[in-house]
């Protein structure tokens, strides 16, 4: 739990929303993603309600999928570039987050370093990267690769770019540039530092062609929990967006990772974790099951059979009936390897058919999903924050903007009634919305304070 006691809450922004028939809802904006005033106002919508962060995910190609599933969804289809569409939204906002999604598997560091700070400054200190290695296979043929990075390799590679990008960050001093047009010195140039870093992966020299930014550096965030995802988690992470689907699992992987951090000389406290939640509120429970059954209604049974089998590495489900039990010898996938154990042990513990395996992936995501009342919500949210399983959440409304709103009008209310959330920023950066310190920069020389002179001396030097 957080020293002030108070959670901290990220609004992740898939576009029409965060369940999978989202786009179907009445309350949802079909055409979402790409349409800008959308955007605006569900991140105005967030700032007015004094959240940290909104968080834009991404990947770098269609989806691959059946034809006939891919023509009945909305999600990952069809939508902005996530750091354009920060860079529009900074303006058009004056306190929250802006964090978003630039891949480790297909990009390269100078680009990412270079427009992470420039965002930065754009926003007056609000820029967070989403450090994240591509899961699927259609994203290497938009590249030039015929196979996409096996999980080791992209983490050996995610460890590296991170190694630079936040090298790169350091390039200027805080000082460095006096723009003095009476002596026509522009900047200091003892206070410019190339990188020259030469690795496996990756040969940067440097430097950034950007000043140090207003936060000193972007937020990194990272998404994931995996054995390698924890690894350069906890090196590099200052937030960490993650899914475990109870107390206990959320418990243990808080315990670890925060010790995984201090491992590395970090302080655990300069590291926040933050559950994946998606709340399903009604002003009672139950008109939130209702709310729930409905959005269940939405889906339709190919495009949840489609996404399970994206889930489970492409597995082939179509010589299965949706009726046959899930089967539990598939291959373990190369796409999110927590996602896959979930998914077959809940399905080996309910004895699941496909179609309901399908159904609870589809409609879940993979992520937590709570139902009630606005009391109900507000109970479950407190019992993990206090119950040290995370630092705060990052809220995925089932859809937008309807659920956002939801959440803002019914649950917040509650909990500032019970001091877990600000009702005010204490600062302008998000460092400061999450209580993360300025880092120096890595070529900083340390002030050393003087000693303090014993009494006896002071005494004599006044008298």
């Amino acid at each position: 739990m957080n020293s002030d006691g108070k959670m901290r809450l990220g609004a992740f922004f898939n576009p029409t929303g965060h369940h999978v028939a989202s786009w179907r809802h009445a309350r949802a904006q079909a055409d979402a993603g790409i349409n800008f005033q959308h955007y605006v106002e569900i991140a105005r919508t967030a700032e007015r309600a004094k959240f940290d962060m909104v968080f834009f995910a991404d990947n770098v190609c269609v989806r691959e999928a059946n034809m006939e599933a891919l023509s009945r969804s909305a999600q990952y289809i069809a939508n902005f570039e996530p750091l354009t569409l920060l860079s529009a939204l900074a303006p058009m906002t004056s306190h929250i987050g802006l964090v978003a999604t630039a891949s480790t598997s297909y990009n390269e560091p100078f680009h990412v370093a270079r427009k992470f700070a420039s965002i930065d400054h754009i926003s007056g200190g609000r820029a967070g990267w989403n450090l994240v290695t591509s899961g699927q296979e259609a994203e290497a043929k938009n590249f030039g690769r015929e196979k996409h990075y096996a999980h080791g390799e992209r983490y050996e590679r995610a460890r590296e770019f991170a190694e630079i990008v936040t090298g790169l960050w350091d390039s200027w001093d805080d000082d460095a540039f006096v723009r003095n047009k009476e002596t026509g010195q522009f900047f200091h140039p003892e206070k410019l530092h190339p990188l020259n870093h030469k690795g496996e992966n990756f040969s940067v020299r440097g430097p950034l062609n950007v000043p140090r930014t207003p936060q000193g550096r972007p937020v990194i965030v990272q998404a994931g929990g995996s054995e390698d995802m924890i690894k350069v988690a906890a090196e590099f992470a200052e937030v960490i967006f993650c899914a475990p689907l109870s107390l206990d699992n959320a418990k243990t992987f808080y315990a670890e990772l925060k010790g995984r951090v201090a491992s590395y000389g970090r302080d655990p406290d300069q590291v926040k974790i933050m559950p994946g939640l998606s709340c399903i509120i009604g002003r009672t429970a139950a008109e939130a099951e209702e709310q729930a059954a409905h959005l269940q209604s939405l889906i339709h049974p190919m495009v949840a059979r489609e996404i399970l089998s994206m889930v489970m590495g492409y597995a082939d489900l179509s010589r299965y009936a949706l009726d046959d039990p899930m089967p539990l010898d598939l291959p373990q996938s190369n796409m999110s390897q927590s996602t896959f154990r979930f998914v077959m042990d809940m399905a080996r513990k309910e004895n699941l058919t496909i179609k309901e395996t399908a159904l609870r992936v589809a409609g879940a995501r993979g992520k937590a999903v709570v139902k009630g009342s606005p009391t109900q919500i507000a109970d479950q949210m407190e019992e993990w924050f206090r119950g040290a399983g995370c630092d705060g959440f990052n809220l995925m409304p089932p859809f937008l903007p309807g659920g956002l709103d939801d959440f803002v009008e019914l649950v917040l209310p509650e909990l500032r009634r019970r001091g877990l959330f600000r009702t005010e920023y204490e600062g302008r950066t998000l460092r400061e919305h999450l209580g993360l310190v300025r880092p120096p920069s890595r070529y900083a020389v340390p002030v050393v304070k003087a000693a303090a002179k014993p009494a006896s001396e002071r005494s004599r030097a006044s008298g």
